[in-house]
């Protein structure tokens, strides 16, 4: 989509906003932005079965006209094609017809309650609270004009289009949010990480602490870009926060993903709304360090397989709970904080060491700072494989460590991002050593039949006694190596013998100012 398009949008969109705290105005923005793509869809499918019942050669030709309108409100042509059922009330034309009314929030609660009384899969999920807006009186129905006039294009482009804007608006209000943005948007890029090395192609993905959905819809993109098909993956995610959890649904629906978020929203720990779960995918970007995460009453929990998680931090109850959900074959991509890798506080060394012992870490990937809008707190990825032969070559007692400090780019004064050859970068040195091993493919050759070699100062494959050897501690920076430094072909001896004649030019420059200035000064009568 035309980013000039998407800046535009939210330019006229927060300008609306007034005084508007960004934290509500969030979800009454994406809310209609919401109600306008499932009347959209809707519209696409009521003008496909009209001309279905009116073509001769279509299974659905009725031959009676008159039978057309009748058949263009029964909700089954609709769902039977995954389509929401839109009740007349709550269509985006008699919603922008009424924008001017005093009411129209009111009468906006009235059109997301219909659509939630006939479509069960919406039931609780959508965020009534239009006629408590704070908005300034006509506000709203400046909303409304705005985001009709959203210019889609081709019909069959509508849902991408859409999609996209909810994406952007998701990422431009977690930053105007700041630290409580980071609570239901983890960044694209870091995203994409995740997923370019999981490579999801079919089968159960799961996120545990899923805020606004970005995994899930990457997710669905790898697989559509990888030549796979819209509905390969199986979506299950939990989220605690209930309006981050209608956010999280909203943004699924959008984009017509089937999707299982649970009963309710609630606490992973305590209330996982997934207890059979074995997932081929998990990714996840959990809340750092949490401490009132209610360890103390979880202790005999099966879940801690290699230990008990200290009830001051969540950490390693989070990497085992998602290696609890693994299937024997699967896979996990994990967001922690960096003291995640070296901390021996109460028992966190010790479950690293079992954790290793056990061969269940693949990969551990130092990030750069900035990359969050939550946290200046040093990050890292951790991958995790319950099972070393499978998706790949036989990796058993081996260590795959990639230092990603000095990628990136800085967009603006406080935020980093990844851009695409810092993502294929890494993924190509993953994938490189999954599958072969012994150069390193170059950004842009692709994956092919490429070998793997270390590279000092990125990445290094280690053995299980080299960490031993380390205490357990899986930094990165202890296993790269320093960067090589380029031969400029000029011996120290004659670099060393410039260096030090330029030092002293600058050093007689230097004598020669101070008796400059000292004559200066004397001639109006002053000594130094």
């Amino acid at each position: 989509m035309n980013q000039d398009l998407q800046k535009t949008l939210w330019a006229a969109a927060d300008k609306l906003r007034s005084n508007m705290d960004a934290a509500e105005y969030k979800h009454v923005v994406l809310g209609l932005i919401f109600l306008k793509y499932i009347s959209d869809a809707f519209d696409e499918r009521r003008e496909e079965l009209q001309a279905a019942f009116a073509d001769p050669k279509h299974e659905l030709y009725l031959g009676d006209d008159s039978q057309v309108p009748t058949m263009l409100e029964d909700r089954d042509f609709f769902t039977m094609a995954n389509v929401f059922w839109v009740p007349e009330s709550a269509r985006w034309e008699t919603i922008r017809n009424q924008a001017k009314q005093p009411d129209i929030g009111k009468r906006i609660d009235d059109a997301l309650i219909a659509i939630e009384q006939d479509n069960t899969r919406l039931k609780g999920i959508l965020d009534k609270r239009f006629a408590r807006t704070q908005l300034e009186p006509g506000r709203l129905g400046e909303l409304i004009d705005m985001i009709s006039s959203i210019g889609f294009g081709a019909k069959d482009k509508a849902k991408d289009t859409l999609g996209e804007i909810y994406e952007y608006f998701l990422g431009q209000f977690a930053s105007a949010e700041g630290k409580k943005g980071g609570q239901f948007y983890t960044p694209a890029s870091v995203v994409k990480v995740l997923v370019e090395v999981l490579s999801p192609h079919k089968g159960k993905v799961y996120d545990p602490c899923c805020g606004s959905g970005g995994m899930f819809v990457q997710s669905e993109k790898f697989v559509e870009s990888h030549g796979g098909k819209f509905g390969d993956i199986s979506i299950y995610g939990q989220e605690s926060n209930p309006t981050t959890w209608r956010l999280v649904a909203m943004n699924l629906a959008i984009r017509g993903m089937d999707f299982n978020l649970g009963k309710e929203p609630a606490d992973t720990f305590t209330r996982d709304q997934h207890p059979d779960l074995r997932a081929d995918y998990i990714m996840a970007n959990p809340p750092f360090n949490i401490s009132d995460w209610g360890g103390d009453k979880l202790a005999s929990d099966p879940r801690w397989v290699y230990g008990t998680p200290p009830a001051g931090n969540a950490n390693y109850a989070w990497l085992q709970h998602m290696l609890w959900h693994l299937k024997p074959t699967g896979m996990a991509g994990v967001v922690l904080a960096n003291g995640s890798m070296s901390s021996n506080t109460n028992n966190e060394g010790a479950i690293r060491k079992a954790m290793v012992e056990a061969d269940v870490v693949e990969i551990m990937v130092a990030l750069p700072p900035q990359l969050f809008f939550n946290t200046q707190i040093p990050a890292c990825l951790w991958f995790l494989a319950k099972d070393k032969t499978k998706n790949g070559r036989n990796r058993q007692g081996e260590f795959l460590f990639i230092d990603a400090r000095k990628l990136g780019r800085m967009e603006g004064r406080v935020f980093r991002v990844f851009d695409d050859t810092d993502i294929e970068k890494i993924a190509l040195a993953v994938h490189a050593w999954r599958h072969s091993f012994s150069p390193l493919p170059q950004a842009g050759e692709g994956l092919g039949e490429r070998v793997y070699a270390d590279e000092p100062g990125f990445c290094a494959s280690v053995k299980l006694s080299t960490i031993a050897e380390h205490g357990f501690v899986l930094t990165p920076g202890r296993y790269v190596g320093a960067e090589e430094v380029e031969d400029d072909d000029e011996a120290f001896a004659d670099k060393m013998a410039m260096l030090t004649a330029k030092l002293a030019e600058q050093m007689k420059a230097g004598d020669e100012l101070d008796d400059l200035i000292r004559e200066k000064l004397g001639r109006l009568g002053y000594k130094l």
